[in-house]
């Protein structure tokens, strides 16, 4: 299985509850952390949906 490597690099202050809860879902508790998440349909949705708040660093194998 594949995995990505994210990175939060924009603050969700004065976004909404459900983008907010979607960066906190993925994982994230601090502006510019990493995390490495695996590649399924369902993280792939929860990326795009914040992709403006983050970062895609690498595709990890």
């Amino acid at each position: 299985m594949s995995y990505l490597k994210i990175q939060w690099v924009k603050s969700a202050i004065g976004r909404t509850q459900d983008q907010r809860d979607t960066i906190r879902s993925l994982g994230f508790r601090k502006l510019h952390q990493e995390k490495v998440v695996k590649n399924t349909p369902e993280i792939r949705g929860m990326v795009k949906k914040v992709i403006h708040l983050l970062k895609i660093v690498e595709d990890v194998r």
